[in-house]
């Protein structure tokens, strides 16, 4: 475990994505972000941010994608809330445009156009 606190900790994923992937994970049991309470929000964001503080010093990383699966169409196969902070290294990826949008492969490509 790398870090916990009154609602929830932060632990290093099992299966990570990168070095330094972590989870951040409420104590109290509920699937879905959407029935998080006020205390518990504020909360978990702080172990994200603490956590990152501390992936930063060991593994220097260049970016974060941070993301929570809500649902079994958005590929939740395990039903208790976590937070997923992946940090991401310049050529990991060949083109990560569109970050957290490569959810639907086909629409993470876009382009911007002025009007």
């Amino acid at each position: 475990m790398m870090l916990e606190s009154e609602f929830g900790y932060a632990a290093y994923d099992l299966h990570p994505a990168s070095n330094g992937h972590f989870l951040v994970i409420p104590h109290r049991h509920f699937a879905s972000y959407f029935d998080i309470k006020t205390a518990e929000l504020e909360d978990l964001w702080a172990l994200v941010a603490k956590g990152k503080i501390m992936v930063d010093e060991k593994w220097n990383p260049d970016g974060y994608n941070i993301g929570i699966n809500i649902g079994e169409a958005a590929g939740q196969s395990i039903h208790h809330l976590h937070v997923h902070v992946i940090p991401r290294y310049k050529g990991d990826v060949e083109n990560p445009k569109g970050g957290v949008r490569g959810v639907i492969p086909e629409r993470k490509l876009y382009d911007l156009q002025a009007d």
